[in-house]
């Protein structure tokens, strides 16, 4: 289709792995004997029953397995999975750097990719130099290349190393140069891996407001991060990679929720049997109950919570405090409860008890959350625990209006009075 940029069909891809054979150049004699010895070596797999060997089987991975998507022009989207999910292996096959095992993947357009530190450059080739080499790879003709040059030697900010060897480069001046390159010189195609990490925080900005200007201006971006927050913002659409497999496409928001929710814990442990807790020790947080301040037992938006603390201490409590974090499906910390920011600071508890917060209404959007719990001592941290209980909030008639609220755009439910001061007849 004139419309499809990308279009990916049962694309897979196989590695050998563990002891297994490596391949390296071959003569024109090494290559008519292996023809020569192709049906012989067919033929005795045929009769074995199979095409490959339990050993073989088992000293080869799966890295993609019967992946297929489209991508239109002008879209810019997401890839987002685990490590090792097969994202980085995908972008490679796109960029023509590695050949898939079946399938096949169809581009329109030059293709211009940042998949990790150093591809595409010559280390002895200096900035300036390697700016041409990489256009050239493009297809770009010099007076191109020539008209882009002060752009993208600006936006890198290496004015002062053009003439200087990349080898000698920092890997954030590489990415730097590199991204640099890849986005002024106008291919149809960008492919971004997580290598933008690399870079510090005002340039990871300055690069997604550039993909931003590349998407606005018709041209296709595919983006690999781990950056959820970042995926949301520049893609409207992403695709779920889960061990070598697309598991979901579809809108940004709603894959990126699926995914942040299947990485957290199907249950919760018990808080006696918790290994990742940190702290001295000297308290024990031995349960954490976050509930509807009402008997009810439902949480919904605009409800009051009641959170209790169980603790137990090798002795009295001096100047104890307790902190409750709520945080939302990205990780977003959406409230904190502290005793002592709230003016509740005993001088001294007894060795075991528990505490009780009772909270404000809250204007939370229906979902799931998690709360974090801490316990300090004389100022001193003796109990953390990450996840240690989740909450589910229900959705409910917040503004009394008779409709439920989106929960789509937004982390907090205010309400709010709308009038006509004005009008014009």
């Amino acid at each position: 289709m004139s419309d499809t940029a990308i279009r990916v069909e049962g694309l897979s891809k196989r590695y050998r792995i563990g002891k297994g054979e490596r391949y390296g150049y071959k003569a024109l004699r090494d290559t008519l004997t292996d023809a020569l010895y192709a049906p012989w070596r067919a033929a005795r797999a045929v009769v074995r029953g199979s095409e490959t060997s339990p050993s073989d089987a088992e000293s080869t991975i799966w890295a993609l397995k019967d992946v297929s998507f489209e991508v239109k022009h002008g879209e810019v989207v997401g890839l987002i999975g685990r490590n090792g999910a097969g994202k980085s292996t995908l972008l490679k096959i796109l960029s023509r750097i590695t050949e898939p095992t079946e399938g096949q993947a169809r581009i329109r357009g030059r293709v211009g990719s940042l998949l990790e530190v150093g591809t595409g450059f010559h280390p002895e080739l200096t900035g300036r130099e390697n700016i041409y080499l990489n256009g050239a790879i493009l297809g770009m003709r010099k007076g191109e290349i020539e008209r882009k040059f002060d752009e993208i030697v600006a936006f890198a900010e290496v004015e002062k190393f053009m003439d200087t060897p990349v080898k000698r480069y920092s890997s954030g001046m590489f990415v730097r140069l590199a991204f640099a390159v890849a986005a002024h010189l106008e291919p149809e195609v960008l492919l971004v891996d997580e290598v933008l990490a690399v870079g510090d925080a005002a340039f990871q900005k300055k690069c997604l407001g550039k993909m931003g200007d590349v998407a606005s201006e018709g041209r296709t971006v595919i983006f690999v991060s781990h950056n959820m927050a970042a995926i949301q913002a520049l893609c409207g659409r992403a695709l779920l990679l889960d061990g070598g497999k697309l598991t979901q496409q579809g809108a940004a928001d709603q894959v990126v929720q699926h995914y942040l929710q299947s990485t957290m814990p199907s249950e919760i442990v018990p808080l006696a049997q918790r290994r990742d807790r940190q702290g001295d020790g000297s308290v024990r947080i031995t349960a954490l109950r976050v509930e509807n301040a009402q008997p009810d037992g439902v949480i919904r938006t605009g409800d009051r919570l009641r959170l209790t603390i169980e603790y137990a201490a090798e002795a009295s409590l001096k100047s104890p405090v307790f902190s409750i974090g709520l945080y939302d499906f990205r990780g977003l910390c959406v409230c904190n409860f502290n005793s002592e920011n709230a003016g509740w600071g005993p001088d001294e508890l007894p060795r075991s008890g528990h505490v009780v917060c009772v909270t404000d209404p809250i204007n939370f959007v229906s979902g799931l959350y998690w709360a974090n719990v801490l316990v300090k001592k004389g100022g001193i941290m003796a109990d953390y625990i990450p996840q240690a209980c989740s909450i589910t909030v229900e959705p409910a008639d917040f503004y009394g209006t008779g409709r439920l609220p989106d929960r789509s755009y937004c982390l907090y439910l205010l309400k709010n009075q709308w009038t006509l001061e004005s009008a014009n007849r």
